[in-house]
């Protein structure tokens, strides 16, 4: 893995001035849009997973290629590890799943996974955000999982949370987020004896980046 990543660079130097309101105003209107069909025909792969395998639900949101899912699938080897990602290209790169695996990738959109899940009243067993895009930019609030309207329905999912960033405001601005929905957090760096889950997080050390996580119980 060459050590190359440029760290974060943005124009917001400190939590982002609409970030209250905004969080606000998504957990006062739950985020139920038109459904994609090609969302719709993952999720029924998803269903019929859970209906073969009959395990606790582990979700591995923005999953990329996937890497992340497998290690996921051996950290929790009782449970149905997913991971989804909205490119076919990212998932094609990584490792695909046997039939004897207890983890299964899907094509679709993560929020619309996460309103189908609420509208059947399943909720996760832990449920892992690793690295997910940061949308830096300070235009581009609204595009972080946090500043997003599906962000309510993230919480109604539940699970143990596991965020990982190399950006920490970004892990900050979520535990703000959470604390105004009610759940706390605990944010702290991670240590290089904490086991690397991503393809980004090898190449995030090995470039000297500071790694942060953040964990919170999202039980209703």
């Amino acid at each position: 893995m060459h050590a190359n990543s440029r760290q974060v660079s943005s124009n917001q130097p400190g939590l982002h001035p609409r970030l209250v309101p905004l969080v606000r105003k998504h957990l006062a209107h739950a985020y139920r849009p038109p459904l994609a069909q090609h969302n719709l025909d993952a999720y029924a792969r998803l269903q019929a997973a859970c209906r073969a395998q009959q395990r606790p639900l582990v979700l591995d949101s923005f999953c990329g290629s996937g890497h992340s899912t497998a290690a996921l699938a051996r950290r929790h080897p009782d449970c149905l590890v997913v991971g989804v990602d909205k490119s076919s290209h990212r998932l094609g790169r990584g490792p695909q799943p046997q039939p004897d695996d207890n983890y299964l990738l899907l094509q679709a959109d993560c929020e619309a996974v996460w309103q189908l899940l609420a509208a059947d009243g399943i909720t996760l067993h832990y449920h892992y955000l690793l690295y997910p895009n940061p949308w830096p930019k300070a235009a581009h609030v609204k595009r972080r999982v946090h500043g997003h309207p599906g962000f309510a329905t993230l919480l109604e999912i539940g699970g143990e949370l596991e965020l990982r960033s190399n950006w920490q405001l970004y892990v900050e601005e979520f535990g703000v987020a959470l604390w105004l929905a009610g759940r706390p957090a605990l944010v702290k760096r991670l240590t290089d004896e904490a086991a690397a889950l991503t393809l980004f997080e090898h190449k995030y050390r090995a470039s000297g980046h500071t790694l942060w996580c953040l964990r919170s119980s999202l039980a209703p």
